[in-house]
C-alpha cells in the first residue's frame, strides 16, 4: 500500500508540474500539440538550421509538434495551413493526426522495409535537415535502455550520412548517462561540426539533451 500511495503522490506531483509548466501553456496558446515544439524552435533559432524550400525528415514525429513547427517555418507568415514552401516527411511507429502539407509514413525506422519506403518518398532528393525525437520504450534497466537509445541514434546518423546534403544537419535526441560519451564520439566522427544543446524547454529534471551534427563527413 505504501508503494501505491507513493506512486499516486509522484503522479499527482507530475500532473501539477505539467499543468503549471509555462511551455505547456504556451503550446496550448500557440496551437502546438506538445511543448516539444519549443525545443526545436530554440535549437533552430540558435543554429539557423531551417529555411523555406528545404527537404526535412522528421523521425519519431508523433504527436506532431516538430512537424507543426516545420510547417509554420516553411509557410508565409508562419501559417498553420495553406501555402507551403518546402517538403516535410514525417515517420513514426504510432498513428499520426494529419498536418496539412506533411507526408506521413507509419512504420518502425529499424525495419528495412520502412527505410526503403522513406527513401522511395524522397525519390533521390537530397535532405537538408533530419530531425529525430525518437526514443524507445524504456524498461528501467539502464544497460538495456542505453543500447536501445544508441541503436536508434546510430540509425539516424547512418540515414543522415547517406542522404544529407554536404551542408546538411541532423538534430537528434539523446540522454545523458551510460553510453552518452560514445554517441558524442560517433557524432564527431560523422560530422564536421557537433553541438550538444539542452534547450530551456527541456525539463530541468530530464536527462534529455540534443546532439546536432552539421556537415556530414564523407564515408
Amino acid at each position: 500500500m505504501k508503494v501505491a500511495s507513493k506512486s499516486k503522490k509522484i503522479n499527482k506531483a507530475w500532473l501539477n508540474d505539467h499543468v503549471n509548466d509555462p511551455y505547456v501553456k504556451m503550446a496550448k496558446k500557440d496551437g502546438y500539440r506538445a511543448r516539444a515544439a519549443y525545443k526545436l524552435k530554440e535549437i533552430d533559432e540558435a543554429l539557423k538550421l531551417l529555411k523555406p524550400g528545404q527537404v526535412v525528415v522528421d523521425l519519431g514525429a508523433v504527436p506532431g509538434a516538430w512537424s507543426q513547427y516545420l510547417r509554420r517555418k516553411f509557410a508565409p507568415a508562419g501559417a498553420a495551413v495553406g501555402e507551403l514552401d518546402g517538403t516535410i516527411i514525417a515517420l513514426d511507429i504510432l498513428d499520426f493526426d494529419p498536418i496539412e502539407g506533411v507526408t506521413f509514413l507509419k512504420g518502425d525506422f529499424r525495419e528495412d522495409a520502412v527505410m526503403h519506403a522513406l527513401e522511395a518518398e524522397l525519390g533521390g532528393r537530397p535532405v537538408d535537415v533530419v530531425v529525430s525525437d525518437m526514443a524507445p520504450n524504456l524498461s528501467g534497466i539502464e544497460s538495456s535502455d542505453s543500447a536501445r537509445i544508441a541503436h536508434l541514434i546510430e540509425l539516424a546518423v547512418d540515414f543522415s550520412l547517406r542522404h544529407l546534403r554536404p551542408e546538411g544537419a541532423l538534430v537528434c535526441k539523446a540522454f545523458h548517462g551510460s553510453g552518452y560519451s560514445q554517441l558524442v564520439k560517433l557524432f564527431k566522427q560523422s560530422f564536421r561540426v557537433v553541438k550538444p544543446i539542452k534547450p530551456k524547454a527541456s525539463r530541468d529534471k530530464s536527462a534529455e539533451t540534443f546532439l546536432v551534427g552539421v556537415g556530414p563527413k564523407p564515408r
